[in-house]
């Protein structure tokens, strides 16, 4: 009995002594795993607490079991981690004892982050994708007699200096009684791609193609294509907002129609016009708590072929976690032609509302 009662007391003294260990400035002493930290706050993970995060210039001391990658300003030095004083030692296999300033420390992995960090800067085709599919779907019987369909996917690609987006969005519905006129109220889709890469800490340019098509505008198709640069004037890890300027080319083409009543001998033709325009607008994402985020989006395309037409298109949207991958959205959006031919509508507003299907890749 007391042979296993020695055996067991030696087992939990060597625990620690396996593990990482953080002393913090007041006193408090942290072990666990070292995760990761980016020169200002450290994450350890831990069994008691979970994952914990500490401000790096809290730390008084820190010894790692294992290894560590640790970047001390332009260089990398990986082995097991302690701090004398203000210095940072890594025990390295290669160059032995590296000592640099706590100060200097940049960022610090552990073989799993690093490994992870290492395959993010490569990622495969379909790997590192984020995004959602929103679905609304509506009907009516009786007095009324309606229905509607919203559509919409959306996905992100996110890499160290660049990023990928792809979206789309479609909009349908009908008044199905008989003395409605017309049937069709709305039938509408659009989408497209843009791609950013990163040229300094806050400046990217981008290139973007985009087509929307819009039955009761007469709109078969509508294409852009453009590019320009950004400024990411916010980037952090709950709020991104980015500034846009750049060029794009456009060509419309619309469907051979005339409003009644049609006059006698007037000709029927579709429209065809191509333009070059200015690229304006910005990008903003926002997350509210734990759970909701806020997307918006408006563009400013002024004609540079006819001084004084434009287009515009506004975006507002809200998403709201109902579990890890459920979610309930709501989507605004309003596309704005100040010279659309035959005297349609120029103003086309659009709500909808339903669920989100998010997925991680």
């Amino acid at each position: 009995m007391l042979k296993k009662l020695v055996v067991g007391l030696c087992l939990s003294l060597a625990i620690p002594a396996f593990a990482d260990q953080v002393v913090l400035k007041n006193g408090d002493r942290l072990t666990g795993s070292i995760a990761k930290s980016d020169g200002k706050v450290l994450l350890i993970k831990t069994d008691y607490a979970g994952d914990v995060t500490v401000k790096f210039d809290a730390i008084q001391s820190i010894t790692s079991a294992g290894d560590l990658h640790v970047t001390l300003g332009r260089k990398t030095a990986v082995g097991p981690v302690t701090t004398k004083g203000d210095d940072v030692i890594v025990a390295t296999r290669t160059e032995g004892p590296v000592e640099a300033p706590q100060a200097s420390v940049t960022m610090l992995r552990s073989p799993a982050e690093q490994a992870a960090y290492e395959k993010s800067l490569h990622p495969g085709p379909l790997e590192g994708w984020s995004g959602g599919v929103n679905l609304g779907f509506a009907v009516t019987r009786g007095n009324s007699e309606t229905r509607n369909l919203n559509i919409a996917f959306n996905a992100a690609r996110t890499g160290f200096h660049d990023k990928l987006v792809l979206y789309t969005n479609s909009i349908y519905a009908t008044n199905d009684l008989p003395t409605a006129s017309p049937h069709s109220t709305a039938n509408a889709i659009g989408g497209g791609a843009r791609y950013d890469h990163d040229f300094a800490p806050r400046v990217f340019g981008f290139v973007n193609d985009d087509f929307y098509h819009d039955a009761l505008q007469y709109l078969d198709l509508r294409s852009t294509l453009g590019g320009g640069l950004g400024w990411h004037a916010v980037k952090s890890a709950s709020t991104t907002l980015d500034l846009l300027a750049g060029g794009n080319y456009t060509h419309e083409s619309y469907a051979a129609f005339i409003l009644p009543p049609i006059p006698p001998g007037t000709p029927v033709a579709a429209v065809t016009r191509s333009l070059g325009a200015l690229t304006l607008g910005d990008a903003f994402s926002h997350k509210v708590g734990k759970g909701t985020v806020i997307t918006q989006g408006f563009f400013f395309f002024p004609d540079l072929t006819q001084t004084g037409e434009y287009r515009g298109t506004f975006n507002f949207g809200t998403v709201t976690k109902l579990s890890k991958w459920l979610g309930w959205q709501n989507s605004f959006a309003d596309v704005y032609v100040s010279n659309p031919p035959g005297g349609t509508k120029k103003n086309d507003l659009q709500l909808a509302t339903g669920l989100n299907f998010s997925f991680t890749r």
